[in-house]
């Protein structure tokens, strides 16, 4: 495994995080949640990464009690707060309402007195800037949260919250969690840029495309049982990602990932890890030996030459505007 820097902050991560979207609480059963978990730690990953929506809170709990009995100052451990985690009125959003109430539930739910990093999961459009920003500051003053990120926000919107907060005083954002593949490039023209020269970190999902990169999807063919694909809440996020052209592409990267000693997904991974600007991969899995697997991705590298014959075969799928597509940027 490797470490380095979150952006230009002073917290080491590793470069794979392992992360619990749509498997903890509800892909896997318990016991395969943390048998996925140690097998992290086992390949050196010490950065997890959850939210307090997913699997409707249950995620952060399976996380908690996977991670029990680990020295707490060996692991990063990540959460956000935005989505609806109840029925009320303030049971969503990034008021400092529920900025606050959602960090102590985070923290009860994790068994932890503090998490490294809290993401907003998304922009809030309803709640002022400076009353978010003042609302994570105050739990970094509380040592309740270390560092503060955002997820999926604008170029514009993470300019502009780091304009008003060292106006304000507060702790700058550290880093960003976007969609990010070698399918999907919405970020390089305006966040990464953005993003480098305000020192923040991607820390980023998705970087098998919902698993297709993995190359398991094949074109003309059912899914396979007990892939996201084939489950129906899984498989609903997966959008345009499975379509003929994309999965007869993706099919043609076999080749050149045979031909560099790597799997598709050690590829895949691989690729994201060498893009300027990311800082971590974020990566999931129903079974340990998964991530065993991917772990070795951070060992290897892209060239030049490997990397234009990706992009070559996948010349005219790749995304870089999310309107020119069904592929959905929903929440990781």
């Amino acid at each position: 495994m490797r470490y380095g820097h979150l952006g230009t902050s002073g917290l080491i991560i590793s470069v794979l995080a392992y992360g619990n979207w749509l498997t903890h609480g509800a892909q896997v059963d318990e016991d395969a949640a943390a048998g996925c978990v140690h097998a992290a730690l086992d390949a050196g990953i010490t950065t997890f990464d959850t939210a307090d929506v997913y699997a409707d809170t249950r995620a952060e709990e399976v996380l908690g009690r996977a991670l029990k009995g680990i020295r707490r100052e060996s692991i990063e451990i990540f959460s956000k707060v935005y989505w609806p985690t109840g029925p009320g009125h303030n049971d969503r959003g990034l008021s400092a309402k529920h900025i606050i109430e959602s960090v102590e539930a985070s923290l009860r739910r994790l068994g932890t007195g503090y998490l490294d990093l809290y993401q907003a999961h998304r922009y809030d459009y309803e709640t002022p800037l400076d009353e978010v920003l003042l609302a994570f500051d105050h739990l970094v003053h509380q040592g309740k949260v270390l560092y503060v990120g955002v997820s999926e926000w604008k170029a514009g919107e993470i300019a502009e919250a780091a304009r008003l907060g060292r106006e304000l005083g507060t702790h700058r954002i550290v880093s960003n969690q976007p969609q990010y593949s070698m399918l999907w490039r919405v970020i390089e023209a305006e966040v990464i840029p953005t993003c480098l020269d305000l020192g923040i970190g991607q820390v980023v999902w998705s970087p098998l495309a919902q698993g297709v990169l993995s190359g398991k999807y094949k074109p003309g063919e059912s899914p396979p049982a007990g892939s996201r694909a084939a489950d129906a809440r899984a498989g609903a996020f997966m959008g345009g990602f499975l379509s003929p052209g994309i999965l007869d592409a993706v099919s043609r990267l076999d080749t050149l990932a045979t031909e560099a000693g790597m799997s598709m997904t050690q590829m895949a991974l691989a690729w994201v890890l060498s893009r300027s600007g990311v800082s971590a991969a974020i990566i999931g899995a129903t079974r340990p030996e998964q991530v065993a697997e991917n772990a070795k991705a951070a060992e290897l590298e892209i060239d030049d030459d490997l990397a234009g014959r990706i992009d070559e075969i996948l010349k005219g799928h790749v995304v870089t505007d999310p309107s020119l597509t069904q592929s959905p940027r929903s929440r990781p």
